[in-house]
């Protein structure tokens, strides 16, 4: 995880701001909802998202190991394998999660029109 430092302190006292401190980043809201799709390895995540760079989901894994959104665990044997499971506190955003993709799938027409057209625009 970067050592950045804030100029401005983060007010976590608003909830949104709390969400995005724990799931702000591109892929965090997938990967909690992969993981609670029985998808526990790195590997089997990229497969599911080749869009994500492996490094980027390690990063990503690591954040909500450290906010304690997964639990990591080691399997033995070689090569080491790390599997990653849901704590409490991750389960707990399952159902926002969900209804986010809801949302999305609900509204997937208007935002691949809008992006059709603002690619023809910019052509």
């Amino acid at each position: 995880m970067q050592n950045y430092e804030r100029k401005t302190p983060q007010d976590l006292n608003c909830g949104i701001t709390v969400y995005m401190k724990l799931m702000g980043g591109k892929w965090k809201p997938c990967i909690v909802d992969l993981i609670h799709r029985g998808c526990h390895r790195p590997s089997e995540m990229h497969r599911q998202m080749p869009e994500a760079t492996p490094r980027v989901i390690d990063m990503q894994l690591r954040e909500l190991e450290v906010y304690g959104v997964v639990s990591k665990q080691l399997q033995p044997g070689f090569p080491l394998r790390s599997d990653y499971y849901l704590t409490p506190l991750g389960e707990s955003l399952v159902p926002i999660i969900s209804l986010i993709d809801t949302w999305g799938t609900t509204h997937a027409d208007h935002v691949q029109q809008v992006t059709a057209n603002i690619h023809a625009y910019t052509e």
